[in-house]
């Protein structure tokens, strides 16, 4: 029987923080009884990303499906040569090593198109919780500190610009969404021509700091790469518009946070709002700790891609393409990467 090895699943947990192998509902509904289904182990502090228990789980298998957890060399080879697929329960392609899985020929896949309507929504979201203070309000009303002026005066967000940096399939879903907000929305993303951009009524910036300059609120959506890591840094962020607003609904690692801090306290920002931090949880790194003291910082949990239906619909199309690999030998049908 062939075996498929979930590495880290946040679905399998259950409300306690245990691994509930019960809940691969939507596996089992694709594999039936025709396919072993593994999991990674999970202990108090959550899943091992590595080590030998997880190497040791992953001995054997047919495909690997990963969602925090690196593909390394070690977990390859404790897979073994019969494992034919690594697939990437996600968007994001940083930690599926495809450089690896080419070297390997190993067939790799993630689903880049499951979350768009979420991930736009979430960074929307964000951005209009800066812009009217929400979170401010929110905590002082709470707190019995009522007061229209808590939060800060907020703008008119209709006679002001919002850019976007990267404008693939989330940054058009965030582009068609920003409109209905701001009266004008920019675009930089050097792999898209500006006919693109015009056929979203989106104005094209040449260069990333052109973008910055010209926008009260900028958004990124671009993908990391080596190119992109640290993309606002301290010398991009120079080029904010003094009192702009910036959201990081893509990857941690987009944002060098030393550069945020000294933005917002110089008011070249006026606000960062981030759903993704690198390490993860911004509570294990000194320097996004300090930032999730500010008024000016508003955080969620790496969610934006979450909802009912946009998770139900990755787990089924990634156990459809791992199957239709195992049954027939041919590639991936889905955002096939190796």
């Amino acid at each position: 029987m062939p075996s498929v090895f979930y590495t880290d699943p946040a679905w399998a947990v259950d409300p306690a923080g245990r691994l509930d192998p019960a809940l691969a509902t939507v596996e089992r509904e694709v594999f039936g009884d025709q396919v072993e289904i593994r999991f990674g182990p999970r202990g108090e502090t959550g899943y091992a990303l590595d080590g030998e228990e997880l190497h040791a789980r992953a001995a054997g298998v047919d495909a690997v499906v990963v969602y925090r957890c690196q593909v390394t060399p070690r977990l390859l080879a404790a897979a073994g040569d019969g494992c034919r697929v690594v697939a990437r329960q996600g968007v994001g392609l940083d930690n599926l090593n495809i450089p690896l899985l080419r070297e390997a020929g190993r067939f790799g896949f993630h689903v880049p198109d499951y979350c768009g309507d979420e991930v736009s929504t979430h960074a929307l979201a964000l951005l209009l919780a800066l812009e009217r203070g929400v979170c401010v309000q929110n905590e002082a009303v709470k707190s019995d500190n009522w007061g229209i002026y808590r939060g800060g005066l907020p703008r008119r967000t209709a006679t002001a610009t919002a850019g976007i940096v990267g404008f693939g399939r989330i940054g058009r879903a965030v582009a068609r969404k920003l409109q209905a907000f701001y009266g004008r929305v920019l675009a930089y993303d050097p792999h898209v021509p500006a006919d693109l951009m015009a056929a979203h009524g989106v104005t094209h910036c040449a260069e990333l700091e052109e973008l910055l300059a010209a926008s009260d609120a900028v958004l990124l959506h671009a993908e990391l790469t080596p190119q992109s890591r640290g993309l606002i840094n301290a010398r991009s962020a120079r080029a904010f518009k003094p009192g702009s607003l910036l959201v990081n609904a893509a990857r941690g690692a987009l944002v060098e946070l030393p550069a945020v801090a000294a933005a917002l306290d110089d008011g070249r920002l006026g606000g960062f709002a981030s759903d993704v931090f690198s390490p993860e949880d911004p509570n294990r790194d000194p320097m996004a700790a300090q930032l999730l003291k500010r008024d000016d910082v508003v955080v969620s949990s790496h969610r934006a891609f979450l909802s009912a239906q946009s998770e139900a619909s990755l787990r089924r199309r990634i156990a459809e393409d791992v199957l239709h690999v195992l049954r027939t030998g041919e590639p991936p049908r889905s955002g096939r990467v190796a």
